[in-house]
């Protein structure tokens, strides 16, 4: 996978010489040399990681960052010759990752970058990720597992699951699944809740450990979680 980074920077030689480093390490690389093109490339190009000067034109590295952060969560390391600690928390404030001081090593930076990326992935696939009791959900693989081991689920099922475990404790009439799961523009009976209920209790309930399908009559259906 090649990760993009944006560069807002606007000392052209930093600019060409970080994009030279980080295209030879795998990155595809977009430029930007003031503070308002670079919000304007973010909406864009949607970077995985952005370098920030904090001295630019039009508008400085600091509110560019608060700007950033009022929408976007990817990681943000900063630049500046400045090397006080009252800069270094300025930027750390507005919502910056790190904060690397010129002159320095492309290698350091964009060691920083790995692991910035590194711990962004391990947080994504932490959401993506869901359990409860001995039933763990994993929609990056859309795969659902019981004990450790793989259940075949079909796709309808699995959203139908993960909908219900995004939820504990909740009851939902089937009207409100048809439109959560299904969509609005589903057209069903209702039974079809009814019937994906039945399939998952089929291949899940029999080894469950800790929470349960519940069926509250005359309303709908809940995954009750349990203490174990």
């Amino acid at each position: 996978m090649s990760y993009k980074i944006l560069i807002i920077e606007d000392d052209r030689n930093i600019c060409e010489l970080l994009a030279l480093y980080f295209k030879k390490e795998g990155y595809t690389v977009v430029l930007a040399h003031d503070g308002s093109t670079g919000l304007n490339l973010l909406h864009a190009e949607k970077p995985d990681v952005i370098i920030l000067d904090i001295m630019l034109p039009v508008i400085n590295g600091l509110e560019v960052c608060r700007l950033i952060r009022q929408h976007y969560t990817m990681p943000v390391i900063m630049l500046t010759a400045k090397d006080t600690s009252e800069d270094k928390v300025a930027g750390l404030d507005t919502g910056a990752d790190d904060y690397v001081v010129k002159p320095f090593d492309p290698k350091e930076l964009c060691a920083r970058v790995r692991a910035h990326l590194r711990r962004q992935t391990s947080r994504q696939a932490a959401k993506n990720t869901l359990v409860v009791g001995n039933l763990c959900l994993d929609m990056a693989k859309y795969e659902v597992l019981l004990n450790g081991a793989p259940v075949p689920l079909k796709p309808k099922e699995i959203n139908l699951l993960h909908f219900l475990i995004s939820h504990p404790n909740i009851v939902f009439s089937r009207d409100t699944l048809l439109e959560k799961v299904w969509g609005y523009d589903y057209v069903g009976e209702t039974r079809t809740v009814d019937v994906h209920i039945k399939r998952l209790r089929e291949k899940l309930e029999n080894h469950a450990t800790g929470w349960q399908i519940k069926t509250v009559w005359g309303i709908g259906y809940c995954l009750e979680v349990k203490n174990v």
